[in-house]
Order: C-alpha cells, then sequence, then structure tokens
C-alpha cells in the first residue's frame, strides 16, 4: 500500500480530496509503473482539486499533471528498472491518474528520460510550467526575437517566473507583468529589469496599433491584456500565448497582423512530440540557471494538497510549488 490524493464524489456532486492509501492493483493500466518522487502544483491541478472536480470525469480520481521519478516495473523496451524519468502532459492528473501519489502507472510514450544535468526535485521545479515556458521561448527564438525588452506577463507565476530567468539568462532584457507589486524584488532577482503594473496593459483601447514597445512576449494572461499588448509588439515580432488567466476571449482586431506582421504562437504541452520534449528538456538543462530556479521553488508534501489547489486558483500561489510524495 502507498499514499495518494484521491478526489472522490458524492451523490450530491460535491468533491473531496484527502490523502488515501490505494495499492497497485487499483492503478490504471498501463506500461510503465513508476515510483514518483517529485510532483507539482499547477493551476489544472487547482481545478481538479478544487470544488466541483474541474477537468475530472471519473472518480475516485488522482491528480497531479506532471512527475519525476524511478522506474520500478516496465512491459516496454526503451524504459527498465532503475531508469529516472520525467513524465508531462497527455492529459495525466484529468483523464488518467497522476502524481500526487507515491506510485504511478502510465504509457511508455507519455515519458522521456530525466535529463543529464536534472535531478528529480529540480525537474519538478521546472515542472508543467517550466516546460511550458522553455517550449515559448523557443518558438520566439524560431520566429526571431526583435531588439528591445521581451515583455512576460503573469511574470510571478509559474510559466512566467521560469520564463523570466531563462529569457534573463541568454541575455534578453525582461520587462516582467504582475497584479501584485510585492513580487517585484522577486522577479527582478530572476533577472526582471523592468516591472510593469498588471493596470498599465489591462485596458483594451480602441486603436488598434500603439507604438512598437516590445521585442516578443510569453503571455500567460490572454483575454484583454493580450489583445492590447499585440499592438505594441515591434514589426515582425511575436507572442506565444501559454495561458488564460485572464480570459478565453480576445477582443482583438486584425491589424498588428496586418500591418506589422506579429505573429500570435500558440503554446500546447500537452500533446507535444517526443522529440520536440527531448530537445525542450536539453535547453532547459542547459540554459535555465539552476541558482533562479531554487529561488522560484516552494517546498509541500501530499496533505497541503487541498490548500495548495484553492489557493492557486485565487492566484496566491507565486513561483513554483514542489510536491515529496514520500514526505
Amino acid at each position: 500500500m502507498f499514499n495518494a490524493l484521491v478526489v472522490s464524489k458524492n451523490e450530491d456532486g460535491k468533491t473531496n480530496a484527502a490523502v488515501e492509501q490505494i495499492g497497485l492493483d487499483d492503478l490504471p493500466a498501463g506500461d510503465v509503473t513508476v515510483a514518483v518522487e517529485y510532483s507539482t502544483v499547477n493551476y489544472k491541478d487547482g481545478l481538479c482539486i478544487g470544488p466541483g472536480g474541474g477537468l475530472v470525469r471519473n472518480y475516485p480520481h488522482v491528480p497531479g499533471i506532471d512527475f519525476a521519478g524511478t522506474v520500478e516495473a516496465s512491459d516496454d523496451a526503451r524504459y527498465k528498472a532503475g531508469d529516472k524519468v520525467v513524465l508531462t502532459g497527455w492529459r495525466v492528473g484529468e483523464a488518467h491518474w497522476g502524481g500526487h501519489s507515491q506510485k504511478a502507472r502510465v504509457k511508455a510514450d507519455w515519458l522521456v528520460p530525466l535529463p543529464s544535468g536534472l535531478d528529480t526535485r529540480q525537474a519538478m521545479a521546472v515542472g508543467t510550467a517550466g516546460f511550458t515556458a522553455m517550449l515559448a521561448v523557443m518558438a520566439l527564438e524560431d520566429h526571431g526575437i526583435k531588439d528591445g525588452p521581451v515583455l512576460v506577463t503573469g511574470a510571478a507565476g509559474g510559466v512566467g517566473s521560469v520564463a523570466t530567468a531563462i529569457l534573463a539568462q541568454l541575455g534578453h532584457e525582461v520587462a516582467a507583468v504582475t497584479g501584485r507589486p510585492e513580487t517585484a524584488d522577486y522577479l527582478t532577482s530572476l533577472g526582471a529589469t523592468q516591472i510593469v503594473a498588471r493596470e498599465e496593459l489591462n485596458e483594451t483601447v480602441k486603436r488598434p496599433l500603439e507604438g512598437e514597445v516590445w521585442g516578443g512576449c510569453v503571455d500567460a494572461v490572454g483575454g484583454k491584456m493580450l489583445a492590447r499588448l499585440l499592438g505594441q509588439i515591434k514589426y515582425g515580432g511575436s507572442v506565444a500565448a501559454v495561458g488564460l488567466a485572464g480570459g478565453a476571449g480576445l477582443p482583438a482586431t486584425v491589424i498588428p497582423f496586418l500591418l506589422r506582421g506579429v505573429n500570435l504562437l500558440g503554446i500546447d504541452s500537452v500533446m507535444q512530440p517526443y522529440e520536440n520534449r527531448l530537445r525542450a528538456w536539453e535547453r532547459i538543462a542547459k540554459d535555465l540557471p539552476m541558482d533562479k530556479l531554487e529561488a522560484m521553488v516552494h517546498s509541500s508534501v501530499l496533505s497541503d494538497l487541498p490548500g495548495l489547489g484553492r489557493d492557486i486558483l485565487k492566484g496566491q500561489v507565486k513561483g513554483r510549488v514542489v510536491v515529496d510524495v514520500n514526505a
């Protein structure tokens, strides 16, 4: 038997999340059984843990959209007992039981080997949020980052924190957008050279184009803010869209795309092909400063997760939360 955070739903439709003991026979089908060492807490986890169950369709359910650990058993030749592995995406923690458990069973196709230079805790300090941030940076690079500050919205969150640190490490001037003034010192410590108050960008303006300000952008907010900043991107610049904390709507015009050649790049971390996953993890090991990474991390345990799930939905979680599932 081992511990897992189990989300259940009663006949009235109310959900409850609590640490319970389950066995190997309870785990879903899969090719590889992993002894999980660390997981994380992401916005999707908050939805799955919180009232109503969010993205969960079948109960009982074990959330946790990513994890790192050691292979215990494998029916796939690519992995053997003792191998260190990482999992992000593939709707694990949503449609399939995830990493908020001391053991997990998944398809081999969903795993990647732990990259050289990272341990399992560091991999989850990166986690889905950091993986997404690196995909966003890579997309901007592939389309050419222009001179001038690179804007990061939602900068104090998980994706934004890692994006800020990576971009600064690569030599870019980073302008960090936040609605929490108390995070300014934190963002500066990650390498941001400019702090932009959320209120400055959170209003839709009637003019489809403003002055060319930003050489690129990693946007975790969407909504009105994304619409506004599209009109401020330099000619030929790009916005990598990674989130919708500010809403799924986009009250914008096509003018920035037609008159300035602005690119809006959608970033999906869930169904990324294997080769691109390897490329992103190799870049993370190379380009993410580990001292900055450690400054983002808050440690937690399985019993903390119900509260953390509520907090992250309220925007009250800063940086990265690493869950030691065995503590």
